[in-house]
């Protein structure tokens, strides 16, 4: 398409846009997935006493900035024997602190607030699906689609979801500007745009680099225009400025190569080649063969989105969010080219198809769907919401291995116990989950922590890591021992939970074994114990 005949389209669509993204059309169609997110919400509440994995760090970091008076800390203190360099995005921590001070428990705070975000997050992934496939009911299938993923929803609803909760829809938020800016050419999008990235960008540094992927692809994909690139880099560098405070302030405390190091953990870019390596060719098929599927359709561009975030990055859940929207586009592409015989006539009466062609837009003319047709697409949407919800209850209620406590009451006193038993300087080596919860509850400090030990590079993270995982899942004090070696531990207690517990997020359960073998030692002496956990002191160097 030529250049004059692009801007003619786009002052079409332009003209049909709505004042607002949403309009009260829009009113049934987003309010069923925010209903069933609240559903699983009321889901996760009524089966977790308390949340899922663990957010201690963050609360520590919230604290940290309240002791310095709000200024930035250079470091936070009590995960590793040296701390942690704070080079984290501040925006949610700020809050948090703010929180904090309003007297917000750390428990209550990581329990409530991460899923009612994450529910939030379901207006930006209705817009971009509304949009990107021209139709409400995709939208509204798209939404349901994110919010009963158990892969979307275990790291957002869960405790770590304080950070990644807003970042996610911040994210979404910029995506569906990057939308508007490219697509519809729409500049009073690029403010909107503007913020939402900077805001994204003072939140989590893995959901900023989907943001800016997510602007690449779309630029790509429906502008390629010098206009639309020097949108996007008022966009990005307006961001980049907002940033700019905080950036200087981390440089000026530890350099630019806490941030180097930090990007080569958790798996780092690429996520696929991370994938291939740990697992082979699996995780979020589903989604790739949707995606791979649209790489030839008017829906090319979701395709090669989808495709692009499952190439950068290792976590699934960015993959099955946007997956969701692809699949929906598959779904609608597959009814459109004439499969499935009699499907297609429900599928395209429902969707409000005619002879006259898809609308730019849900608001752009469309075809009244057909009744009966109607009635079936919202009867399977109704059969997935209840199905999903079903499962997802099944699965919290049950083994629970997407929303699993990393600590339980006896966790509780034995940190109350750490608080006010021991001296402030002391040091401990927890094992298993709890130990991410010890430092805020106790004011102690940890010697093996993989918490935010990202910050000094790949080498120190990944021996942490190491140290943590096999020492909780030790059977002897030997093997404990050389664990705590490997990372220079010497603590002057070792936490041993007793029975069930988890070992980052994969359940085990404690034999008696390594507790007997602490207790037949002479260097040292049962400190504390209940029914959940044993604190054994060292007596001797």
């Amino acid at each position: 398409m030529s250049g004059s005949h692009l801007a003619g389209a786009r002052a079409g669509v332009r003209a049909r846009l709505p004042a607002s993204p949403v309009d009260s059309d829009d009113a049934r169609w987003l309010g069923w997935p925010l209903l069933v997110g609240l559903a699983v919400v009321a889901i996760y509440l009524a089966t977790n006493d308390y949340p899922a994995y663990g957010a201690g760090l963050y609360v520590e970091t919230a604290d940290a900035i309240r002791a310095n008076g709000y200024a930035l800390p250079a470091t936070i203190p009590h995960y590793g024997p040296e701390g942690v360099p704070f080079a984290y995005p501040p925006l949610v921590f700020y809050a948090l602190a703010v929180l904090r001070d309003l007297g917000a428990g750390a428990f209550a705070t990581a329990l409530y607030l991460p899923p009612l975000v994450t529910v939030a997050a379901l207006v930006p992934t209705y817009l971009l699906g509304r949009d990107l496939v021209g139709d409400r009911r995709a939208g509204t299938a798209a939404a349901l689609l994110v919010v009963l993923n158990p892969q979307v929803l275990e790291w957002h609803i869960s405790a770590g979801g304080l950070v990644r909760a807003p970042a996610f829809v911040f994210a979404l938020c910029g995506s569906y500007a990057a939308l508007r800016i490219f697509r519809d050419g729409a500049r009073e999008w690029v403010l909107p745009g503007l913020f939402s990235v900077a805001l994204v960008a003072h939140t989590h540094p893995t959901y900023t680099i989907f943001t800016v992927a997510t602007y690449l692809v779309f630029w790509a994909g429906y502008d390629r225009s010098p206009g639309g690139l020097v949108r996007g880099a008022v966009v990005g560098f307006g961001a980049l400025a907002l940033g700019a405070p905080w950036l200087a302030t981390v440089v000026s405390h530890h350099g630019i190569g806490v941030f180097s190091g930090a990007a080569g953990t958790h798996g780092g870019l690429f996520g696929v080649v991370y994938r291939l390596r740990e697992w082979g060719p699996t995780g979020a098929l589903v989604p790739m063969a949707a995606a791979v599927g649209l790489l030839g359709t008017r829906h090319r561009v979701v395709g090669a989105w989808t495709a692009a975030v499952w190439l950068l990055f290792a976590q699934p859940r960015f993959t099955y969010a946007v997956g969701a929207i692809a699949m929906v586009a598959a779904a609608v592409e597959l009814a459109e080219r004439g499969y499935a015989d009699g499907a297609v006539a429900l599928v395209d009466g429902a969707l409000g198809r005619a002879a006259a062609g898809t609308p730019d837009r849900p608001d752009g003319g469309m075809v009244r769907p057909d009744p009966a047709a109607a009635r079936v697409v919202v009867a399977g949407l109704v059969v997935l919401s209840l199905v999903g919800l079903g499962g997802l209850g099944y699965g919290f209620a049950g083994s629970d291995e997407t929303t699993p406590e990393f600590v339980d009451d006896a966790d509780t006193k034995a940190m109350a116990w750490a608080a006010e038993e021991t001296d402030p300087d002391a040091t401990f080596v927890v094992f298993g989950d709890a130990a991410e919860w010890f430092p805020v509850y106790t004011d102690r400090t940890i010697l093996v922590s993989p918490w935010g030990a990202e910050w000094r590079g790949p080498d120190t993270y990944e021996a942490h890591l190491n140290a943590f995982v096999n020492g909780s899942e030790c059977r002897s004090r030997s093997c404990a021992a050389a664990a705590m070696a490997t990372v220079d531990a010497d603590p002057e207690y070792v936490y041993l939970p007793r029975g069930p517990y988890t070992v980052r997020g994969d359940y085990e359960r404690a034999n008696g074994t390594l507790e007997a073998s602490f207790a037949e030692s002479p260097r040292y002496e049962r400190a504390f114990e209940n029914d959940g956990v044993v604190v054994f002191r060292r007596t001797s160097a």
